[in-house]
Formats: C-alpha cells, sequence, structure tokens
C-alpha cells in the first residue's frame, strides 16, 4: 500500500511539474510581434527601384510586417507624377500604387518640395505629405519602434 501511494503521489508531483513547465513556455501566437520598418530614401536615382523591391520581397516573406516609406532631398522624385527609373526606363508610379495598396504608408517631405519650388499636385495620388522627413524618419524610430533600413 505505501509504494502504490508513493507511485501515484510521484506520479501526480510529476504531472504538476509538466503542467507547470508547459504553462511556463509561451505559445507562438503569444510571442510574435508585427515587424515594424521604415524605408529611407534620398536619393531616387540610386535607391528607387531597388528600394521598392526590397520593400516588395518583405512584404511576400512577411505580410504582416507594417512598413512606412519616408522620401526627402532627391528621393521625393521617385513620386512624381511620370517618374521612371533612370536606367531601366520602368514606372515607378504602379510599383508604389501596388505597395499602398498592401499598406505601406508613403511620406513626402514638404520641406524638400518647398526647398525645391515643387508642388504636392507634382506627385502621385498615393504619397502622403510630412511637414518634415527627417523628423518622421525620428518619430516612427524612437516614438513608433520602427526599424530603420536605408535601400
Amino acid at each position: 500500500m505505501k509504494s502504490a501511494l508513493k507511485s501515484v503521489m510521484t506520479a501526480i508531483l510529476m504531472a504538476v511539474c509538466f503542467a507547470f513547465a508547459l504553462s511556463g513556455t509561451p505559445s507562438q501566437a503569444q510571442t510574435t510581434v508585427t515587424p515594424m520598418v521604415v524605408y529611407h530614401f534620398d536619393d531616387a536615382k540610386s535607391q528607387g527601384l531597388k528600394g521598392l523591391r526590397s520593400i516588395r520581397n518583405q512584404l511576400d516573406t512577411v505580410p504582416a510586417t507594417k512598413l512606412a516609406i519616408v522620401a526627402h532631398a532627391d528621393g521625393v522624385d521617385m513620386f512624381m507624377e511620370g517618374a521612371t527609373d533612370a536606367a531601366s526606363k520602368i514606372a515607378y508610379a504602379p510599383l508604389i500604387a501596388d505597395l499602398k495598396s498592401r499598406g505601406v504608408d508613403i511620406y513626402v517631405c514638404e520641406l524638400t518640395l518647398m526647398g525645391r519650388d515643387l508642388s504636392p499636385d507634382q506627385f502621385i495620388l498615393e504619397a502622403d505629405f510630412t511637414r518634415s522627413g527627417v523628423v518622421k524618419l525620428t518619430e516612427l524610430q524612437q516614438v513608433g519602434g520602427y526599424a530603420y533600413i536605408k535601400p
């Protein structure tokens, strides 16, 4: 009787320890974090096509990624009506429209527009505007927790 009671107690203790060990292991759903990334464009000629492709690849690989694009200086050129990649002549607008339809936020620097005497009317409809591209980058990284990529 004593050994049977000892076996039952051992089995109960093992079951409790096993249950406790499992409860201490977070499930995949509990540990999943939505990736957030801001892409910084300041030169459409060297960054445009490769940067847009990187964003598309990131969304294809991890569709839940929250993505933002911030453009200033010469990076705003790719968001202008009729803009194309200089080497390949591929139009930027359809690529950008696809990314916007997939939830990518797009911010174009108004200070750049003022400095270059450009008007928001010269830009594709998918472009949203922010007072300062550099300030928007800072906000997204420090306040929003976005990772930073400069293609």
